[in-house]
């Protein structure tokens, strides 16, 4: 079946929180991770037929719903898990805070990183310990090294990794994840994971693996956090799930839950299931597009001067170095910048601890071909 991802969908003016931040101004939103395509036509099928029913009072998780995840995770990433493993969550974010309140202590994670990772342990009174990831010629990764003398000399209880990473589009390795469960395992830190972007591999040679498939032992320290939000293009609908194998840890993290998560948004819940059940031939049709979009912006970024990025390995998320280009021009806000060109960007501060990476910015190449190509070239214009 053909899928279409050229036509462009009018948002503004919208319920769009994307598109309404620029709302009288000639720029093009492409920072938050919202992409401007459609959802599958199996979840909007069944939301149609759910919506026919007439009657949306509080939901329940059917088994149908468990089953779905349990052969998706089976489908996808050969990952046999129990259905008693899961626990039902209205987001992401809120699975990163629970994880927090769940397991008390300090906090440990890399930047440039996802915002709510440094907020979330904030939010629980925690202290956050961070390490810069290396950005080499052949991409940003891990000095493992020095994350253990940091991890020798901080008292972390948790390491919350992103897998893949955002913002910098990295699938890690087997041998990365592998001494992460090492470090994890001599410290005995929990490992909470984010792989909500692990649908999305546009790197044709990596494949996604999970944390806890690691061993016995990464399986029983892991929290695992996933979500058809970002792959199927369904945030507002308010769904996620963990996959937590260690009886005790997910107690601790239902009873994290206790008086503060409500039920789940009953069509959303219709939406989640549709998504790992009926969606894997548009996912694919999906990654196909969103190739071609990553490398007409690796090749127009990496053309103009004093701006580079790495390729993207996963997600529909650039992280561009503008640090040359903002020094030779005395630009202290790239952000203002690009939206004085009539692009939306997210800035890099809001991705690290103060004082870092303020000369990068993210931006969503997650929308049609033609809306991509007119931000490129405001880009170019920018830079003359």
């Amino acid at each position: 079946m053909a899928f279409d991802f050229d036509t462009v969908i009018d948002r503004r003016g919208s319920d769009s929180m994307k598109w309404a931040r620029y709302a009288g101004r000639d720029v093009l939103p492409m920072w938050v991770a919202d992409m401007d395509f459609a959802a599958p036509p199996a979840v909007q099928l069944a939301l149609q037929e759910r919506i026919a029913h007439g009657v949306f009072g509080y939901s329940t998780e059917s088994a149908s719903l468990a089953q779905a995840a349990v052969d998706y995770l089976v489908r996808h990433y050969d990952w046999q898990i129990d259905p008693e493993w899961l626990v039902w969550l209205p987001g992401l974010v809120s699975g990163l805070n629970i994880t927090c309140k769940a397991v008390p202590g300090g906090v440990f994670t890399a930047t440039p990183i996802y915002p709510p990772f440094m907020t979330a342990p904030a939010h629980n009174h925690h202290a956050l310990n961070t390490h810069a990831l290396v950005d080499s010629t052949t991409g940003y990764g891990w000095d493992f090294e020095a994350v253990a003398k940091q991890l020798a000399s901080t008292q972390n209880k948790l390491w919350l990794l992103c897998h893949p990473h955002n913002p910098v589009g990295r699938v890690w390795r087997d041998d990365e994840l592998r001494e992460i469960a090492r470090l994890a395992r001599e410290h005995d830190l929990v490992v909470c994971s984010d792989e909500i972007h692990c649908d999305l591999i546009l790197d044709p040679a990596q494949r996604h693996r999970p944390f806890a498939t690691l061993d016995a032992d990464a399986q029983a320290r892991s929290i695992t956090l996933m979500a058809p939000s970002k792959t199927y293009n369904i945030p507002g609908l308010g769904t996620a799930f963990a996959v937590i194998p260690d009886p005790q840890l997910r107690a601790n993290f239902k009873q994290a839950m206790v008086g503060i998560v409500p039920h789940l948004n009953v069509l959303g819940l219709v939406a989640l299931e549709a998504s790992l059940r009926d969606c894997d031939d548009w996912r694919l049709a999906l990654l196909e597009y969103l190739r071609g979009n990553a490398e007409l912006v690796t090749t127009t970024v990496n053309a103009l001067p004093g701006l580079r990025m790495h390729a993207v390995e996963a997600t529909y998320l650039a992280w561009i170095d503008m640090r040359e280009f903002c020094r030779e021009r005395n630009i202290s806000d790239p952000k203002v910048f690009l939206e004085q060109a009539g692009i939306g960007i997210s800035p890099g501060h809001d991705f690290s601890l103060p004082g870092n990476d303020s000369l990068h910015v993210r931006l969503n190449f997650g929308c049609p071909r033609a809306t991509l190509t007119q931000a490129l070239h405001r880009l170019k214009q920018a830079m003359v």
